[in-house]
Order: C-alpha cells, then sequence, then structure tokens
C-alpha cells in the first residue's frame, strides 16, 4: 500500500515483525469471502510475507476501516486482499471474448453462480491476491493531513488499499489494463483543490457549496470510467473492421525505448491526424505491445450513442469544446490533467484540433498543452515525456468526405448512420498504415530551453505570460517538427507527387517511371523514411499501383490507344494532394531553392547572390502558416546543404557573385524539378486572397464570408485557368492565406496604405507565380515531344 516499484509485495522490514496483521478483504460475494477466509487458516500470509501473527479480517470499506483500524494504537501490517477472477486461455491469451457473453456474466466478475463452478471446474479461473502491504505508522506517515481526522484517514486507507490490489492485478494481467479507480473521490478529497474552490468562490461571488457541487458535477461529466470488459470487447470488435482495410506497419524498436522511458515517467502521445481510425491502430498497436490504455482526449463531436458511452469506458475523455469564463470547469481540467500525470496515466490527444483536411500536419492548438505546463509549474508533476507519432495511410477511404469538406461541402454530423457509412468504407482494401514513433521531448527540459520561468505564474512579474506562452508555443512547433522528421514517404505520395506536376497530360507507364526516378533518386540521397517502394521496382509493381489509384479514383488510366496512359482524374486533384501533402515536407527545402535560383538569375549582376539569399527567407516568410521552418541560421544551412546537393559545383559557379544559366541547366538535367510540384496550390492559394483583399474597401473582415467569397472566386479563375489545379480551391489553404495576410497587417482596416499594400501584396504573388511556371517548364516531364 506503499507506493514502491516493481509492484510486488514487500515483506515487512526484518528485525521488526508486526505483531498483529489486519487483512482489509475486497469480496463481492460469499464465494469469495469463503476463498479468502480460507486462504487465510491455511497460513496465506505467513507464506506470502514470513509474518506468523494474528490475523483481523476487515471488509474494505471507509466506515468499518474508520471503526476498527484508525484508532488503534498499535502498529499492525495491513494487507489489502481480493479473488481475482481471469477469462479462459485462448491461443495462450487470458482475453474476454464475445463468446463468454453466453454466460449471461462478465468472466473477470462472474456472477455468483458462476463463482461456486468455477471454483470447482476451472480452479485455475482464480486466485487470491494480496496488494502490497504497509504498517499502519507507514500510512499516517504518507498521508499525514488526512491522518488527522478519522473519516479522511479511512478514505484514504481504502483508496491506498485499492490502488495496492490495482497494481498487483496487472502484474498477473498485464500493464493494457492499467485503470483508474476512485479518480473523482480522490480529487475532491484534495486539500489544495478545496482550497482552490474556495478561492474560485470568493472571486466569482459565488458559495463555496454551490461550487464545490458545478465541480463535482465537471469531474464526474470528465473522468473516463474505465472497464476491462469493455476494452476487450471493443477491440475484439474493431480490429477486424480495421485489419481488412490496412496493415499495420509499426516501430517495434521505438516502442522497446518507450517502454523504458514509461518506466520513471507518464508518456503523452501526440500524434499527426488524418483520420477517424487513427486512435483505433495506434491504441492497437500498444495494446499488443502491453501498455497501458491511454487516456484519449476526445472532440464532443464523438459523444452520440453507441460510440460515447463505450469510448468512455475504453477511456476517452470528452472535454467541452469551450468554456470562456467558467473557472471552476477550467480548475477541474487542470486537476484532472495533474492527477492523470501524477499517477503516471498516459495520454493522447491530436494537437492539430482536428483532422488534416490538406494532408499535411496543420497548425498546433495550445490549449492542452498549456494544461499539462501549468501541472509541471506547479510542481504537480516532476516531468512528462512528450511523443510525437506520425500515422500516415497509403490509403484513406474516408478521402472523398475530406476533400468535399475542403471545396465547400457541408461536413456530415457524426451519429448512427455516419458509423453504419465508416464500418462499410473500411471493408476495401487500403494497403499499409505506417506508425512510426518521434524521438520523446522532456516537457520540462524543453520548456526550460524555451524560456519557461517554470514556477507558478507571479502577476506582479514582467512579461512572465509571454514568456509562458512561448514556450509552450515553441514545444508544440518541436513536437510537429518530431512527426515530420519521421513520417514516411509512401508509395501514393510519390506517385501522385509526379502526376500532379503534369499539368493536364497523361503519362505512359515508363514516362512515370522516368518521372520517379530521380525522386526516388533523391530519397536515397538524403535517406529518408520511406514506405514499401520495391512494389514500383519493376513495371508490373508500378502498373498495380496506379491501378489501385485508379479503384480509389484518384487516378484516372486510357487503354484506348498503343498503350494505357494514366493521369489526375477530372474532379480528383484534392484527393491527389492529400496523399502527395503527407510527404510534402521533405521537398518544400528544394521548391524554395529552385524559386531563389530562378530570382538569382533574373538578378543584376554583383546582386545575384544577395537576391536569391533574399528570395528564399521571403518564400519561408510567406510559407510560414503552411510549414513548419527552422530559426534563420538554421534554415540557411539546410538551403546551403540543399544547395551541393543539387549542385556539388556550385561554389565554383558562383565564385565572382553572379549565378548563370548553367546553374538552371542542372537543375533541368537532373529531372528533378519541385516548385511546381510543391508549393504552387499554396501560392495560388494565396494569389486569390490577396487579390480579393485588394479588391475591397478597407473594413473589419467576415471571416467565414470571406473564404466563401474566395471559394467561389476561385473556381472562377480556375474555369479563365488563371489557376493551375483544383487543389488551390480549398477553404483549407485560403484560411491559412488569410492568416498570413492578417500577419502582414493586410485585415486592419486602420492600417497606412492598406490598399496600396494589398495590391504589391497581390503583384509579388504574381511575380512568384511566374516564377514556379519558368520552373515547371523546366520540368522533363513537361516536355512534350514525341519519341
Amino acid at each position: 500500500m506503499i507506493d514502491h516499484r516493481p509492484d510486488v509485495p514487500a515483506p515487512p522490514t526484518p528485525g521488526d515483525a508486526p505483531r498483529s496483521v489486519v487483512a482489509l478483504v475486497d469480496a463481492g460475494s460469499p464465494v469469495e469471502r469463503e476463498l479468502i477466509g480460507g486462504w487465510l487458516a491455511e497460513g496465506g500470509i505467513d507464506a506470502e510475507f514470513g509474518v506468523d501473527a494474528p490475523v483481523t479480517q476487515l471488509d474494505l470499506d471507509a466506515e468499518a476501516v474508520a471503526l476498527r483500524l484508525v484508532g488503534r494504537r498499535d502498529d499492525p501490517l495491513v494487507v489489502p486482499i481480493r479473488v481475482l477472477w481471469l477469462p479462459a486461455e485462448r491461443d495462450g491469451v487470458r482475453r474476454m471474448t464475445f463468446a463468454d457473453l453466453a454466460t449471461l456474466s462478465n468472466p473477470r466478475r462472474p456472477h455468483r453462480l458462476l463463482q461456486r463452478r468455477l471454483v470447482h471446474k476451472a480452479p485455475d479461473r482464480h486466485l487470491v491476491l494480496t496488494g502490497q502491504p504497509a504498517r499502519l505508522s507507514e500510512l499516517r506517515a504518507n498521508n499525514p493531513t488526512a491522518a488527522a481526522a478519522a473519516d479522511p484517514f479511512a478514505r484514504a486507507i481504502v483508496r491506498a488499499g485499492i490502488v495496492a490490489l490495482e497494481r498487483a492485478e496487472r502484474a498477473v494481467i498485464g500493464d493494457r489494463y492499467k485503470v483508474p479507480r476512485l479518480v473523482a473521490e480522490e480529487i475532491l478529497d484534495s486539500p489544495e483543490f478545496l482550497r482552490r474552490l474556495d478561492g474560485i468562490a470568493d472571486d466569482i461571488g459565488a458559495s463555496p457549496r454551490e461550487v464545490y457541487r458545478r465541480a463535482e458535477k465537471g469531474l464526474r461529466e470528465l473522468v473516463a470510467a474505465q472497464s476491462r470488459l469493455v476494452s476487450d470487447l471493443f477491440t475484439q470488435a474493431m480490429r477486424p473492421v480495421h485489419a481488412s482495410a490496412w496493415k499495420v506497419d509499426y516501430d517495434r524498436s521505438g516502442l522497446a525505448e518507450l517502454r523504458r522511458i514509461n518506466q520513471g515517467h507518464p508518456l503523452v502521445f501526440l500524434p499527426s491526424h488524418r483520420s477517424y481510425v487513427d486512435a483505433f491502430v495506434l491504441g492497437d498497436a500498444l495494446a499488443r505491445n502491453d501498455f497501458p490504455p491511454n487516456h484519449v482526449i476526445g472532440g464532443a463531436n464523438l459523444r452520440f450513442w453507441p460510440m460515447g458511452p463505450i469510448a468512455r469506458r475504453t477511456g476517452t475523455v470528452f472535454i467541452r469544446r469551450s468554456f470562456g469564463d467558467d473557472e471552476v470547469y477550467k480548475a477541474v481540467v487542470e486537476e484532472y490533467f495533474a492527477y492523470l500525470l501524477a499517477k503516471r496515466f498516459n495520454l493522447e490527444w491530436y494537437f492539430e484540433g482536428g483532422r488534416t483536411r490538406t494532408g499535411k500536419l496543420r497548425p498546433p492548438r495550445y490549449g492542452l498543452l498549456n494544461y499539462l505546463a501549468a501541472a509541471i509549474r506547479s510542481r504537480r508533476i516532476d516531468d512528462v515525456m512528450l511523443v510525437p507519432v506520425s500515422i500516415t495511410y497509403e490509403r484513406l477511404n474516408e478521402l472523398g468526405a475530406i476533400a468535399s469538406e475542403q471545396a465547400g461541402g457541408v461536413k456530415k454530423p457524426e451519429g448512427l448512420p455516419w458509423l453504419a457509412r465508416y464500418i462499410r468504407n473500411q471493408q476495401h482494401s487500403a494497403g499499409n498504415v505506417y506508425i512510426r514513433f518521434g524521438a520523446p521531448l522532456s516537457a520540462r527540459e524543453r520548456l526550460d530551453a524555451n524560456g519557461d520561468p517554470l514556477r507558478p505564474a507571479d502577476p506582479t512579474a514582467p512579461d512572465v505570460e509571454v514568456r509562458e506562452r512561448k514556450a509552450v508555443q515553441r514545444l508544440a512547433f518541436e513536437v510537429a517538427v518530431g512527426i515530420n522528421a519521421v513520417t514516411p514517404i509512401t508509395v501514393n505520395a510519390l506517385v501522385t507527387l509526379v502526376l500532379l506536376g503534369v499539368h493536364e497530360r497523361a503519362l505512359t507507364l515508363g514516362e512515370v517511371r522516368m518521372a520517379l526516378e530521380p525522386v526516388r533518386g533523391y530519397i536515397r540521397q538524403r535517406r529518408l523514411p520511406s514506405g514499401e517502394f520495391d512494389t514500383v521496382d519493376d513495371d508490373f509493381g508500378l502498373a498495380a499501383v496506379l491501378e489501385q489509384l485508379s479503384l480509389a479514383r484518384v487516378v484516372t488510366v486510357y487503354r484506348g490507344g498503343v498503350e494505357p496512359v494514366y493521369s489526375i482524374q477530372t474532379g480528383a486533384h484534392l484527393e491527389a494532394a492529400f496523399y502527395r501533402n503527407s510527404a510534402v515536407h521533405w521537398f518544400v527545402n528544394r521548391a524554395i531553392l529552385e524559386l531563389s535560383v530562378l530570382a538569382a538569375v533574373e538578378a543584376p549582376e554583383g546582386a545575384q547572390l544577395d537576391a536569391g539569399w533574399d528570395t528564399a527567407y521571403r518564400l519561408r516568410d510567406l510559407l510560414k502558416f503552411e510549414f513548419f521552418f527552422p530559426e534563420r541560421t538554421e534554415f540557411a544551412a539546410e538551403m546551403t546543404s540543399e544547395m551541393l546537393l543539387a549542385d556539388p559545383n556550385w561554389r565554383d559557379r558562383t565564385a565572382d557573385g553572379t549565378v548563370g544559366s548553367d546553374i538552371l541547366a542542372a537543375f533541368a538535367d537532373s529531372g528533378f524539378i519541385m516548385a511546381h510540384r510543391v508549393l504552387r496550390s499554396f501560392f495560388d492559394a494565396q494569389l486569390v486572397v490577396a487579390e480579393r483583399l485588394a479588391a475591397q474597401e478597407p473594413a473589419p473582415l467576415d471571416g467565414k464570408q470571406f473564404i466563401d467569397e474566395c471559394l467561389a472566386v476561385g473556381r472562377q479563375m480556375l474555369l479563365q485557368q488563371r489557376l493551375h489545379s483544383p487543389e488551390s480551391v480549398s477553404s483549407e489553404l485560403f484560411a491559412s492565406a488569410v492568416k498570413l495576410a492578417d500577419n502582414h497587417g493586410l485585415l486592419d482596416p486602420d492600417g497606412v496604405d492598406l490598399p496600396a499594400r494589398r495590391r504589391a501584396f497581390a503583384d509579388e504573388l504574381r511575380v512568384i507565380g511566374a516564377r514556379i511556371s519558368r520552373a515547371a517548364a523546366l520540368d522533363p516531364s513537361n516536355r512534350t515531344e514525341g519519341p
């Protein structure tokens, strides 16, 4: 009952043998009492702990403990005891199955008649379990505040007994069944939390009783009531659904290292969010490796019946999307987070705030990271290890709906019809899903390195809130970089990257291969993480990949001529871009380099190198709401490395400060041109926003109305061929472009020279668009001469 590790009973200290034992019996039936009584009568305490002393039995109940234990003046050894019931062993694993429902009982908590039968027919299905014992004096020392009064001390002893028994159970059944007990009760008994509630009551002018009632209601709503039975059944129900769609490929060595780290620190898994299935595939991979179940922070959109009740019993925590100035609910959320982390329960949330609509990482949300940082600053927890997780799909069956939402369509609400469609869609094979774990980050260490004061905020100290906010933002940035660093380039990302760069042209199989080879060479040269590229090593495998994309209605195949030709299917550019964008971050620096070289060539002699660097930094600034760039010095080093990859002799070519056309020739000869493939859609979307702003009189902007206007005008510009692809007409891209315009002071109606600055912004984007078109012309894939 003392928080020691490992989770096995320990005998009392030699030479200080207790003279009596109190057995705290957690029994729910006469059968369990008989089993425990028989075990005690046969000398079970002496056999397990080497203590030969009289044993008093008490129920593991606060009232009984208060009456008969807390007031004792001697120092008995206190031992919690219960009977552990186990499911039948199947294929070497004891796990609940749907077949067990025929007994109308939970195999882990069988009803009384079944218990009696199991004792005689299947004695291997139960064992008498003891939690780690403690002397009464040790329990008093561990609970100095509660020990001053009988009832709080009794509740503390009961909680300690239950926790000790839970740990002993996990030593038998595995860590994947680690579930919290009596959470709300323990939090509401915390003197620190009660003092905080009293302070809130004073601040808002409410009675302490009313504030306590609201806090209790918030906790009951918040706390995930995990169930081992529901977890087993839900896993078995959903695993076949997803197994028919994907083959899960996860990093086993990464999991082994995480298990080691988890022995000393709680883990917070922060995955990329591309699909509703993310939590299922990650949870299944962790369960197969005996990780305790994560507490998954979920959105209220999934609280519908039956998903909501099931999700809560498998560890999902539903937090209100908005709670504004509700200080009571805010305190409850912070306390619950701190409690879970202090008890070393692992957490999981999707820090982008929702599924990506474009395929690449969205900008992070900081709310939950702020709660985590607050728990560290308040010394509630020492440290937490943040685990960046990349979840990447070769194909997604829900992609059509995602593309529709990008193009302005209305998202269908989650509910039973949605659940039926979701399960039906998963019946189609979709290849691999890759789960990769980035290098874990110490939250305390990274907050400290990023300038967080790491102490409770002093409202009189200057810039404390600013420093805290910037430290959390930087931490989120580092998590995003960690996710991108392990995200593999899938075969479908590679193929769509090539096909999207060929404007309204179809390619033969040989032409697709010719376009792929220099990209694959670049990937090998940089040793980038990748999927199963060996599938496209021969024409048969490449044709199979293209056929699968055709079945997914992303690629169209024309077979009426001499040989099949392949192109992006009409109306499927957003879906194709989704696959490409999962890996697009690996090629952004190369694309920026190409445009910088083009700008340098256009500049006067003597100013070319400076023009190239200025362009690179400017493009980095224009794309900062789309990609995660390092600091300026590190970015410059990356660009230099990129240039050396493209042309190892570039320093000799530019020794006199000029940039000649021979560098452009080197790019063209490489067959590897990325600017139009990687950046065109983002700059086209920015151009739509810039032109709409330039056409308006200075006035406050209605965000939703403006995005709708951009969608409508973007479709017109596409028909006029002023935009190069439907993937540019995206609500997500327009929203990022609006953030960029706001960052540049182009939304403030009172800004100085606003109309002129808006026109200048649009003109700049037209120049960039022209350079991208020139880069596309250098790409051998866009040359149409015949054989």
